[in-house]
């Protein structure tokens, strides 16, 4: 198995985290092409680093994987419009409004991004080849799977915002409400019509902010 314990706590400062992102994009690119069997040489070789900072950043490959299945998973609301990203919407004036156009952003991106479905082919497929895949993806757990999700709901509760006793809860909840659905119907080749979407996402995004309102 091609892994080495890392005992060290993950590289900090705005050229590891250069170099931490540098490693992710050429992982994301290789794992695509070659699926999980590419090799850790490799992704250093694209990356521009040494074997050894890749390991000192992520300790595993399998750790390196499920950061760039995470990354992906929360890309749409990470890196889209910028009216429509996640960390916007602890200070929006208007919460709901904000929520309902970032989830549009996020719904958008997972009906017609190849790539990120793509990566989520790659996980289903390559789980029966490394079972030990499905270990890591399990110790993350949704909070680590959605990790700019979890913050800005953190974030939300810390403003006084959203009263949210269990994070991971809330977590699966949200993408449940909002992705799902999509991901359902997207395993059997199906599509849900724009207008399904839309009611599916405004009284998605209305019962998750009604539940979690301060009392």
């Amino acid at each position: 198995m091609d892994r080495t314990p890392d005992p060290h706590p993950r590289p900090t400062g705005p050229r590891a985290e250069r170099k931490r992102q540098a490693i992710v994009t050429a992982a994301r690119k290789l794992f695509l092409r070659d699926g999980f069997g590419v090799g850790m040489d490799a992704i250093a070789a694209e990356a521009g680093v040494s074997k050894v900072t890749v390991y000192n950043h992520f300790g595993s490959k399998e750790a390196l994987f499920t950061a760039v299945v995470a990354g992906a998973l929360d890309e749409p609301v990470t890196d889209g419009a910028a009216t429509a990203r996640l960390d916007r919407l602890a200070d929006a004036p208007d919460l709901r409004a904000a929520f309902l156009e970032t989830a549009r952003h996020w719904v958008a991106a997972v009906r017609e991004d190849g790539e990120v479905a793509a990566l989520r082919a790659l996980v289903a497929a390559e789980l029966h080849r490394f079972p030990e895949l499905a270990d890591a993806w399990q110790r993350g757990g949704p909070t680590h799977h959605h990790p700019e999700v979890a913050a800005v709901l953190t974030a939300l509760v810390e403003r006084g915002r959203l009263e949210i006793p269990d994070l991971e809860v809330a977590t699966i909840q949200l993408h449940a409400l909002l992705v799902h659905p999509h991901l359902a119907f997207g395993h059997y080749g199906a599509t849900l019509d724009a207008a399904l979407t839309d009611r599916l996402l405004v009284s998605g995004v209305d019962m998750f902010l009604g539940h979690y309102a301060p009392r």
